[in-house]
């Protein structure tokens, strides 16, 4: 899964940092950045597959998107299964990602994904990759899990983000390094399944591709609403 001016009163900052630990802290808890936080410990989570975070929900569903990113029609289609994959021990709902290119199959990926029931958090534990020339499988690029060679769980999704957290969402070194910052939750976003307010902005980066950016919206209830210039179209939960 991929990639202002910003404005966080120091008040602000200090309260929302309360209001998140032990789920995610503004400063880097486990060396592999010193500007965004690598370290979440579950050792007060009961990890499910189901989860109600406000902005990604972890139930079965289906939501579809679509866009021109610089020329070229993309369509997407992601899918939260009803199956389920152990993961480093740990029971994860399965996620799955459906990517065409005009026409044409490009990636399939199943992510692996847990809620914690405390706190809402959802986290994000690795994914199997397929990608995809001329109908064929070609690679497996960005494919890790955590506990294998050297990789561990990140953070998908504060259960109460807060405005300038930094935080790794994939912590797999060489292979996948996705990062968010949150940068609003206030935002108004139009796609063609409708009109949403009050949506979470995120700013992902990784190292390995310096100089990257992308942007994010998140809806309440829905969850991913719109990535770069590719929006939703149509979604049901089950």
């Amino acid at each position: 899964m991929k990639k202002l001016l910003r404005n966080t009163p120091a008040l602000l900052a200090i309260i929302g940092a309360l209001l998140l630990v032990p789920t995610v802290s503004i400063f880097a808890g486990g060396g592999f950045s010193q500007d965004f936080t690598d370290d979440f410990p579950l050792d007060n989570c009961r990890i499910s597959t189901k989860g109600d975070n406000l902005y990604f929900p972890l139930k079965p569903g289906t939501l579809f998107y679509e866009g021109d990113d610089d020329g070229e029609w993309v369509e997407l289609q992601i899918t939260i299964l009803r199956r389920h994959e152990i993961v480093n021990g740990i029971k994860c709902r399965i996620i799955e990602e459906v990517e065409w290119i005009d026409g044409e199959l490009v990636e399939i990926s199943r992510n692996y994904f847990g809620a914690c029931r405390r706190d809402r958090g959802l986290y994000y534990f690795g994914e199997d990759v397929d990608i995809y020339e001329d109908g064929e499988i070609v690679s497996h690029e960005g494919a890790w899990r955590a506990g294998e060679n050297g990789a561990k769980h990140g953070l998908m999704m504060s259960g109460r983000p807060l405005l300038g957290s930094r935080y790794y969402q994939e912590i797999a070194p060489g292979v996948a390094e996705d990062r968010a910052e949150n940068l609003s939750l206030t935002e108004t976003v139009d796609t063609p399944a409708g009109t949403f307010t009050d949506c979470l902005m995120v700013e992902e980066t990784t190292p390995l591709e310096p100089g990257e950016v992308e942007y994010k919206y998140y809806a309440p209830g829905v969850g991913l609403i719109q990535d770069g210039p590719i929006k939703l179209v149509s979604y049901f939960y089950k």
